[in-house]
């Protein structure tokens, strides 16, 4: 899978992996030291809190992305306006890099210039489309709730398993959900799957092992 659909395949997928690692490692931590309840509450509280904390930080990311393209846009209407001819020169010019005859690239550049020559540059001198538009509010809510689906499969494990073995069915079923959209995450990058799949799989047990450790030291403690 290629461009914009497998982008968007691979930012889901590592949204549902920060859901599931940041979820589980909570829940370990907190089972370390306390009963279902307080697990549920916690798992609860890192759902909302990490989906919400994704969508502000895709929000604000794109914002600036969407706030340099508008710039860049203004500025490149602004030469166009200018120096309209300048600009056709320099679009032949991009066209003769690609690999046309002169000729050829001005009579494109000249063909393109007549119908949007805004549209022209901004696509081809920026590389800007449609397909590559910032959106900010459809970023934020993928993320966050690409993350709150990772987040709700450790959740739903710490619910449903009886109490005592809680910690363990988190770690087996999370490091399973973990491999499995690492595979995910490969076939759609074209990436090797083997490694992929190692690689979350050992930083997701990592930060569970990680909190758990924490949550028995400070569960001791307290």
């Amino acid at each position: 899978m290629r461009g914009s659909a497998g982008c968007g395949l691979r930012a889901a997928v590592l949204g549902a992996n920060d859901g599931i690692i940041s979820t589980a490692s909570l829940i370990m931590g907190v089972a370390a030291a306390s009963g279902r309840a307080e697990v549920l509450v916690a798992g609860m509280a890192g759902l909302a809190a990490g989906a919400l904390a994704m969508a502000a930080g895709e929000y604000v990311s794109v914002s600036s992305q969407a706030d340099t393209e508008k710039a860049d846009t203004l500025r490149e209407k602004a030469e166009i306006d200018a120096d309209p001819a300048e600009e056709l020169r320099a679009l032949a010019g991009i066209y003769e890099d690609r690999g046309l005859t002169p000729g050829l690239a001005f009579e494109v550049a000249t063909a393109l210039h007549a119908k949007d020559p805004l549209a022209a540059h901004l696509r081809d001198e920026l590389g800007f489309s449609e397909h590559t538009e910032a959106k900010p509010l459809l970023a934020a809510g993928a993320s966050a709730a690409s993350f709150a689906v990772g987040a709700a499969l450790p959740l739903a494990t710490a619910a449903l398993v009886p109490e005592a073995v809680i910690s363990l069915w988190v770690t087996v079923l999370s490091l399973m959900f973990l491999a499995v959209l690492g595979a995910v995450g490969a076939k759609a990058g074209g990436a090797p799957m083997a490694r992929a799949v190692m690689r979350v799989t050992f930083w997701g047990a990592a930060a569970m092992a990680v909190t758990a450790l924490v949550g028995k030291l400070f569960g001791a403690v307290v």
